[in-house]
C-alpha cells in the first residue's frame, strides 16, 4: 500500500514528528518548483493536478495541527491509525500527522497495491491489538467500493474487517449513495469527508465544517458578494462556488504568486481569509454543505446545462457501482451525455473493455433519470466497464474516460 517513490513509512513519521515540532518542512515527493518556501512550512504536498500541471502546496505546523486535532474532536477522540493511502498526498500524510499526534505510530503496510483481502490482513491484527482504543482509517471511494464488491462475490472478511473500525473516512471524490448505503447497512462507520490539499485535507465531515472551519458559497464573480454561508440559516436551494476559510488553509502556492492571489483571498469586508474551491455546492437549512461536482465539468448538451454529479449518483443507485458521466462531441447535440459504469463486480463485464447497456435496460435507466433529474440529464449512451481510470488516489480520471468512449465509438 505504499507509494512506490515514497520514502518509507516510519522515515516520514520521524520526519512529521520533527516538523510539526518546528524542524525542516517534509517533502516526500521530488520538488517541481522553485524558489524558498513560505515562512512556517512544514509540508509540502502536490496537489492531483486535476486543473493541468500539478501545483506545491505549502501547509504550516499550525494548519495540519488544526485539521488534525478537529478530526479527533469530530470522531470522538485520539486513536490508532491505519495507513491505506499513498503517503505522498494530502489524505495519506495526515493518517501519519494523525497518528504522531495521537501518540500512536500509524499501522501500513510495505505491498503498494491495495487489495480487500490486504486490508482485511492489515486491519485484524490492529483491531486486536488496540487496547480499546478506537481504529480510524482513510480511503477513497474506489478502495471501499472494491472491499463491498468482493463481499458481493462472496469474501465478506474485509468488510466485517472494516465494520471494526471506529470510522472509516472516505473522501477524495464523490462517493455514491448506492455504495454508501450497502457499507452502512453492512456495520461500516462512515464518515464522507470533503476538502483538499489547499485545506490540509477534508474539513468538511458528512457535510458539516470541522470545528473552526468556514464554508460560504459564493456567486461565480468574486467580485460579487456571498451567495450563502454556513450557520447563517442560508442556503436552501441557491447554488455557488464553495469557498473555505479557517486555520487549516495553506500558506499558499510554492513559487507562484498568480495562482495564490487568485485562489486565496481576504474578504476585505470582513477580513477573513478564503480559498476559493472549483466546486459547486449547496447549503442545507442544517447548514450542511452538498457538493454538486466540478464548475468546469458542467456539460452543455443541447443547449442545457448539466451536472454530472447528480446524474452519477442516480446512476450508482440504479445501476451499483461507479458512474462517470462525461460530455463527448456529438453533431447533433454538441455534447452528448455519456454515462461509464464500474461494475459491481470485475466478473459482472467479463473483463472486457466497453460493454454498452442492452436497448431495452437503457430506456428503462434514461426514462428513470428524465423523471428525478429532467430529460436533458438522461444520458444518451451507458457502458459498463471493468474499473474506471484514475489519476491520483480515487480521483476517476475525466479526460480519460472521454477518450475511452470516443476510441470506443471509433471502431462501432
Amino acid at each position: 500500500m505504499r507509494h512506490p517513490v515514497s520514502p518509507p513509512v516510519p522515515e516520514l513519521v520521524a520526519a512529521v514528528r520533527r516538523a510539526l515540532d518546528g524542524g525542516p518542512a517534509v517533502v516526500p515527493l521530488p520538488r517541481v518548483t522553485r524558489g524558498p518556501l513560505p515562512a512556517g512550512t512544514a509540508l509540502v504536498v502536490r496537489t492531483s493536478g486535476s486543473t493541468g500541471t500539478p501545483r506545491e502546496v505549502a501547509l504550516s505546523a499550525d494548519a495540519l495541527r488544526s485539521s488534525a486535532t478537529a478530526t479527533h474532536e469530530r470522531l470522538g477522540g485520539p486513536g490508532r491509525w491505519v495507513l491505506t493511502l499513498p503517503p505522498t498526498h494530502v489524505a495519506g500524510l495526515q493518517v501519519l500527522v494523525r497518528a504522531v499526534l495521537a501518540g500512536a505510530p500509524p499501522v501500513a503496510a510495505p505491498d503498494a497495491r491495495f487489495t480487500p483481502d490486504g486490508l482485511a490482513d492489515l486491519l485484524e491484527p490492529a483491531l486486536h491489538g488496540a487496547g480499546g482504543a478506537p481504529v480510524y482509517l482513510s480511503l477513497v471511494p474506489t478502495q471501499l467500493h472494491r472491499v463491498v464488491a468482493a463481499a458481493s462475490d462472496g469474501e465478506g472478511r474485509p468488510l466485517r474487517t472494516l465494520a471494526g473500525c471506529a470510522a472509516v473516512l472516505v473522501g477524495g471524490a464523490a462517493t455514491s449513495p448506492a455504495l454508501l448505503a450497502r457499507a452502512r447497512d453492512a456495520g461500516v462507520r462512515v464518515v464522507t469527508t470533503y476538502g483538499m490539499s489547499e485545506t490540509a485535507g477534508g474539513c468538511v465531515y458528512d457535510g458539516l465544517p470541522l470545528r473552526d472551519v468556514r464554508v460560504r458559497l459564493a456567486s461565480p464573480d468574486p467580485s460579487e458578494p456571498p451567495v450563502a454561508r454556513a450557520g447563517s440559516g442560508a442556503g436552501g436551494d441557491r447554488v455557488g462556488v464553495i469557498e473555505l476559510g479557517g486555520p487549516t488553509l495553506a500558506a499558499g502556492y510554492v513559487g507562484d504568486a498568480a495562482a495564490s492571489d487568485a485562489a486565496f483571498r481576504t474578504d476585505h469586508r470582513t477580513g477573513e481569509r478564503w480559498f476559493r474551491t472549483s466546486d459547486l455546492g449547496r447549503l442545507g437549512p442544517d447548514g450542511a454543505l452538498a457538493v454538486l461536482g466540478r464548475a468546469d465539468d458542467v456539460v452543455v448538451t443541447g443547449g442545457e446545462n448539466v451536472a454530472p454529479a447528480a446524474v452519477e449518483a442516480l446512476l450508482g443507485e440504479l445501476l451499483g457501482g461507479e458512474a462517470c458521466v462525461v460530455g463527448v462531441p456529438d453533431r447533433e447535440w454538441g455534447q452528448a451525455l455519456v454515462a461509464v459504469v464500474a461494475a459491481t463486480s470485475p466478473s459482472a463485464t467479463g473483463g472486457r473493455g466497453l460493454e454498452p447497456l442492452g436497448d431495452a435496460r437503457l430506456a428503462r435507466v434514461r426514462a428513470a433519470v428524465a423523471t428525478r433529474l429532467g430529460p436533458p440529464s438522461a444520458p444518451r449512451r451507458v457502458y459498463r466497464v471493468p474499473a474506471l481510470p484514475l489519476r491520483g488516489p480515487g480521483k476517476v480520471d475525466r479526460r480519460g474516460v472521454v477518450d475511452l468512449v470516443r476510441e470506443h465509438e471509433s471502431h462501432d
